[in-house]
């Protein structure tokens, strides 16, 4: 059980040495916060922030404990960027909400890993409860979704962010089902491929991340973020063409110095694996993005609907991925 003693060291360093009100940004570095840790399935962000240096722009990564912590984050102008989802907050708010969506960094790629002991179907989650990232999260959009495809009722949706956490708490028994991304999946079925399994998620297509921040940073580094959203787009083409890509570049670039050899030995297979499944956007998404999450979170109850009745302007700013899309082609 080495890897769960490394990453549970990992976990710990970033959630304690992250707080949002004792980090003081510089004030040209642009701040990307999500609330998972950073590890190799990061290296499509890390390769374009470091292309994006060579062009004069600044941009770390941070994890936040949670997406609600993320969202108000950008919302408080305490950091600039962030990553995940901000669909129903955005709703909740109005037009008028200061934030807006830009870029679709990648599609939904978790796995339902249960304990194959007690759970053989979707009917046996029928009056159990399931883990899940947080409130909001695709995780959340993809329960419901299941709720209302196989005719069941969870009897709880406990909130856990952290592949890696939830990873942990399926191996020492503590829960019997949960969502867990590429990386997490393997590495729990390796550990006892007799004990757990998947359940199949059928046709279910959304966004897993998306970039947002508030729309006046977005006017007053317009500049700035063009050139982030053309290295991410080219590292996504790059990668789509050669999963291989990002452990290669880690080492000439020396990104994530210190990340477990367990988990570096899980970066290619993780691409290769989110390649096939078409999860990296070589264009950012855009407006086909938008309308098809309109589609996916109306279904899972995590928008009001229908989604006829949506504007995608209250919801994206389109602007600036169609001209970093017109310079990068």
């Amino acid at each position: 059980m080495v890897y769960l003693r490394k990453v549970r060291t990992m976990i710990a360093l970033i959630v304690s040495s992250i707080v949002i009100g004792s980090v003081a940004f510089a004030d040209d570095v642009i701040t990307f916060a999500e609330a998972d840790t950073i590890t190799g399935e990061s290296l499509i962000n890390l390769i374009a922030f470091e292309r994006a240096k060579a062009r004069g722009v600044n941009a770390e990564a941070i994890s936040l404990q949670s997406d609600d912590l993320v969202f108000q984050a950008v919302l408080n102008g305490q950091v600039e960027v962030g990553v995940g989802s901000a669909y129903a907050a955005l709703q909740t708010l109005g037009a008028e909400a200061p934030v807006r969506n830009f870029y679709q960094l990648k599609k939904l790629g978790f796995l339902c890993v249960v304990n194959k002991n007690k759970i053989k179907s979707w009917k046996d989650l029928d009056g159990q409860p399931i883990t899940i990232h947080a409130r909001g999260s695709g995780t959340e959009a993809i329960s419901y979704y299941m709720e209302k495809v196989h005719d069941i009722k969870f009897s709880e949706l406990s909130f856990v962010p952290g592949s890696e956490v939830r990873a942990i708490a399926l191996l020492k028994g503590t829960i019997d089902a949960t969502f867990l991304d590429i990386t997490n999946t393997r590495l729990v079925l390796a550990e006892d491929p007799e004990k757990f399994g998947i359940l199949a998620l059928g046709d279910v297509d959304g966004s897993d991340s998306l970039l947002f921040a508030r729309t006046d940073f977005l006017s007053d580094r317009a500049g700035d973020i063009q050139i982030l959203l053309e290295e991410l787009m080219r590292a996504a083409r790059e990668i789509n063409a050669d999963p291989t890509l990002p452990a290669r570049l880690r080492e000439e670039m020396g990104l994530l110095p210190d990340l477990p050899q367990e988990l570096v030995d899980e970066i290619t297979p993780y691409f290769e694996t989110a390649v096939r499944q078409g999860m990296f956007a070589e264009d950012g998404g855009g407006l086909p993005a938008a309308l098809g999450d309109f589609e996916f979170l109306t279904a899972s109850g995590g928008l009001q609907g229908p989604s006829s009745d949506l504007n995608p302007d209250n919801f994206w700013n389109f602007e600036l991925l169609d001209k970093a899309r017109a310079a990068l082609n």
